[in-house]
């Protein structure tokens, strides 16, 4: 906007037509500095139909452990590509983002000098007489307090500015984790579909038998029960994993901002890296360095301790600083300097002052509660990791040991040596012990994720999809 200058608003108005020219250019400059309205509709946004439809700058994405990578949807996404697609895509950092224009906008407004104000008057004889004209004044003020608190601001919005970018930060660091995680639950479900349909295209010849002989009245159902349960059970546990299934998928639609019926080709598998303990504790050391969440609540205190500053500041009194020229009734010119300050009485700013010190002290424990939950959380998943470690040679030892005795127990069951309820008592405890075992790996690539998350390291696995 336009600004009068005050060493310029006396020989302007040197007479009353001076007066009129400068407030009307004042305006009229005024005026031509304006933004103008841009309407803004509403979208009613459906999500992209097809994963083609996607875009993942990678040149763009200064995330760490994003390590160089070939990006080509069209032959079936991995781990790395989905994590690419939901940084770019996904409709919560498109918010995230938006936030960070706030932001800098704010910053943009903390650093702008307030406007002079410009006043004019005019007084009009009552009575004419020799020598009476009409007496005018013009003059021209500055809020000083203003000025003063000026570097407090710019300093609180700027560093809002880098809190806000490290949210951002953060926020994809939390989406690369999110897909990693959704990518490794829907692989593992997907298996689990094909494990439990194998089993039930092996269960129904002999489900077809059962049936035939109850019709024919060769079997009684006390007898028959046995293998109407195992078809009967395999199918409930197709339906109840199908149910999961379509709310992984669902779930990973909506972080890459896919229409609900855009189909995904997943290759590959999310098979994180186990952090040792020394590279654990190495990140724990290094964590308030590193971690865009920690460091951004650092530049949120550093704004808080920046805004109490400036009410500190602000509790001095309100100065006013103005140049003036008048012109009287009898034509009698005048300038003169106006100061108006404000008496530190009652007020004194001292409510800010207290609300900014007490908001200090939040933000500085609130830091402290987040340090303390990390390194707890951090313990826990390492006291779990070592578990399913110990359960995972149990787990594939006892896969191992069914394995082998469903094998014999196929031969007999082919030689006539094994009755079929047993037979397919075996074949219902390997099915479990396997789906266990699928399940468990997925739990374990869960978890494994979640602590590199929580240490801030983000490093993708190695594995890639096959190249053509």
């Amino acid at each position: 906007m336009f600004r009068v200058p005050a060493r310029l608003a006396v020989p302007i108005a040197t007479s009353w037509r001076g007066a009129r020219l400068a407030v009307t250019l004042a305006v009229a400059s005024g005026l031509g500095a304006c933004a103008t309205y841009t309407p803004l509709p509403l979208s009613h946004a459906a999500g992209a139909a097809s994963v083609g439809e996607l875009t993942a700058p990678v040149a763009d994405m200064v995330l760490p452990g994003l390590p160089p990578h070939r990006f080509d949807p069209a032959d079936g996404l991995d781990v790395t590509e989905v994590a690419m697609l939901a940084v770019a895509n996904n409709p919560g950092l498109k918010l995230a983002r938006d936030n960070l224009g706030v932001a800098r906008a704010q910053a943009f407004a903390a650093g702008l000098l307030p406007d002079p104000q410009l006043s004019l008057g005019e007084d009009f004889p009552q009575h004419s007489g020799p020598g009476l004209t009409t007496a005018f004044n013009l003059g021209i003020s500055e809020d000083i307090t203003a000025l003063l608190t000026r570097s407090a601001r710019k300093a609180e919005a700027h560093s809002h500015v880098e809190q806000v970018n490290l949210d951002l930060l953060w926020a994809e660091w939390q989406t690369v984790t999110q897909a990693r995680q959704l990518f490794g639950q829907v692989v593992s479900l997907r298996a689990q579909q094909h494990r439990l349909q194998a089993e039930a295209d092996a269960l129904a010849p002999m489900d077809r038998y059962v049936q035939m002989a109850l019709q024919g009245g060769n079997l009684t159902y006390d007898t028959a029960s046995a293998g109407l349960n195992a078809g009967a059970d395999v199918r409930k546990r197709l339906g109840d994993t199908a149910v999961q299934l379509h709310q992984a998928e669902s779930d990973l639609h909506v972080l890459l901002g896919l229409a609900a019926s855009a189909p995904i080709e997943l290759v590959g598998s999310a098979d994180p890296m186990q952090p040792t303990a020394a590279q654990i504790e190495q990140a724990l050391a290094d964590l308030p360095a590193r971690r865009p969440d920690l460091l951004a609540l650092q530049a949120g205190y550093a704004a808080q301790d920046a805004a109490l500053r400036g009410a500190i500041l602000a509790q001095f009194p309100a100065l006013t600083l103005g140049f003036n020229t008048a012109r009287d009734t009898s034509a009698i010119y005048t300038k003169g300097l106006s100061i108006g300050i404000n008496l530190p009485l009652f007020n004194r700013n001292r409510g800010n002052i207290a609300i900014e010190r007490a908001t200090r002290v939040q933000l500085k424990d609130a830091y402290g509660e987040r340090m303390l939950t990390t390194r707890s959380d951090v313990q826990r998943l390492q006291a779990d990791l070592a578990t399913l470690d110990r359960q995972r040679v149990q787990l594939t030892a006892h896969v191992r040991q069914l394995d082998a005795a469903l094998r014999s127990a196929e031969q007999a069951w082919r030689g006539q040596l094994l009755d079929w309820p047993t037979y397919l008592a075996i074949r219902s405890n390997v099915l479990s012990a396997d789906l266990d075992l699928l399940d468990f790996h997925q739990r374990q690539a869960t978890a494994i994720i979640a602590l590199q998350a929580l240490l801030g390291n983000t490093d993708l696995p190695v594995a890639r999809k096959p190249q053509p």
